[in-house]
């Protein structure tokens, strides 16, 4: 089985990964991963309308954190990131099974 994200194999498996084995392979790629390669990912794989609303969706949660007296500054840029991790390993999961 192969799932592909900008063209390149990412994942080649022979047996179905659950979905945090997954996580962890992707995890484990993303790090070699140069700008040049996330921005030829997330173009290929992510709408722009999609990565707007993790970044709007990011912002709001971090004000509303804050309105509650929880600051996030550090986690408030980090979390459209994390977000939009979560969202292609979803996608590879998909192209998995």
């Amino acid at each position: 089985m192969i799932a592909r994200l900008d063209g390149s194999v990412v994942l080649e498996v022979d047996r179905e990964m659950t979905g945090r084995e997954i996580a962890i392979e992707f995890t484990e790629l993303f790090d070699d991963f140069d700008v040049k390669d996330i921005n030829t990912m997330l173009a290929k794989n992510v709408s722009m309308d999609m990565l707007e609303f993790f970044s709007s969706y990011a912002e709001r949660f971090a004000d509303d954190c804050a309105q509650k007296g929880l600051e996030l500054d550090e986690l408030r840029g980090r979390l459209p990131n994390l977000l939009i991790i979560g969202y292609i390993i979803r996608v590879l999961e998909e192209r998995l099974t």
